[in-house]
């Protein structure tokens, strides 16, 4: 039973970083431009999925969240560890990494959340920047305006001038 707490701490770090991945590639639909035949369209996409992955450094989404998550994990074993040691001694060192694994484990789960949002978000950007300069059709958000030219606005007409004064 003791060596079954030891591990459930380390468990319940690792089931929760595995509950959500990420795809690779954009998370956004792009559509062929028009007058460009489906061929096209696919080659664009694939330079396009090429510069957006040089922008964000070669890696993706799952791994920027990996590497969180371990390195929070392993942060936290450490100072788990120590803290442990510095409290109750060699017996204590062991339950404060275990400890600090759990914390550290659930505090990278959410940082690797971030680091994935950010990473993706970034990756769609580029993404978007390059399928539009090819001519293809990207979405967009928030509200288009009209194209029209803007009102031209004329000075009113001068009054009309004052009547003539009366006979005498």
């Amino acid at each position: 039973m003791n060596s079954q707490l030891r591990v459930s701490p380390l468990l319940l770090s690792l089931l929760a970083a595995a509950c959500v991945s990420v795809p690779t590639g954009p998370s956004i639909m792009a559509l062929p431009g028009a007058g460009k035949s489906f061929d096209q369209f696919r080659s664009d996409d694939l330079e396009c999925r090429d510069y957006a992955n040089m922008q964000v450094g070669g890696s993706n989404a799952n791994q920027a969240d990996a590497e969180s998550i371990a390195k929070s994990a392993a942060l936290g074993t450490v100072i788990g560890a120590a803290a442990g040691a510095a409290i109750g001694g060699r017996d204590a060192a062991g339950v404060g990494a275990g400890a600090g694994l759990a914390m550290g484990g659930l505090a990278g789960t959410g940082a690797g959340d971030a680091s994935a949002r950010g990473l993706q978000r970034r990756y769609d950007h580029a993404y978007i920047q390059c399928m539009y300069a090819k001519g293809d059709k990207v979405p967009v958000s928030g509200r288009l305006e009209s194209r029209s030219p803007p009102p031209i606005y004329y000075a009113p007409p001068p009054p009309p001038p004052p009547p003539p004064p009366a006979p005498r």
